[in-house]
């Protein structure tokens, strides 16, 4: 099945088998190994990208769902030399040890902020018609999805925080 997608910022053309996942699509044939696959079954958030600027779990859509789509992985977020904001935090934070979750976790923390900025509200948001304030309960809500094996919590919770300032 011929799919296009545009993945961070250039049209990728490819052919692929329907049943062939987003994730093994960017990893086995784009070689964007930066995305990970953790689990396999949803539950670890180490293959979340942004679709649209909405995070995903890369392992549980089918690549031909996003034809026509922008994703946006790892390695479309800052480069070695002009690192993002999250990025920075991240090292700034030392919110990593292993670091395989890690792309996982920018992901889903740049796609969490754009939810924050757009007022979807959270379990722990303590009004769902008020604006969302981004506290500490509410960033370990929004990122219950991501696991940290190593158990990096406070300081992945800390550099989401300090991009949160750097971004605003």
């Amino acid at each position: 099945m011929r799919t296009t997608i545009t993945v961070n910022g250039e049209a990728r053309a490819l052919d692929l088998d329907p049943r062939t996942t987003l994730l093994d699509a960017l990893r086995e044939h784009l070689r964007l190994v930066g995305t990970k696959k953790g689990c396999d079954h949803g539950q670890c958030g180490a293959c979340t990208v942004l679709v649209n600027g909405v995070r995903i779990n890369a392992c549980l859509s089918l690549a031909a769902m996003h034809d026509g789509d922008a994703v946006t992985t790892i390695e479309g977020i800052g480069a070695a030399d002009r690192l993002h904001p999250m990025q920075a935090a991240f090292l700034e934070r030392d919110a990593f040890q292993c670091g395989y979750c890690t792309p996982g976790q920018i992901c889903s923390a740049l796609g969490m902020l754009q939810e924050v900025a757009d007022g979807w509200p959270s379990q722990a948001s303590p009004d769902i018609a008020g604006p969302v304030t981004l506290s500490d309960d509410e960033i370990r809500e929004r990122m219950s999805g991501n696991i940290c094996r190593c158990s990096a919590y406070p300081q992945i919770v800390a550099a989401i925080r300090d991009a949160a300032k750097a971004l605003a």
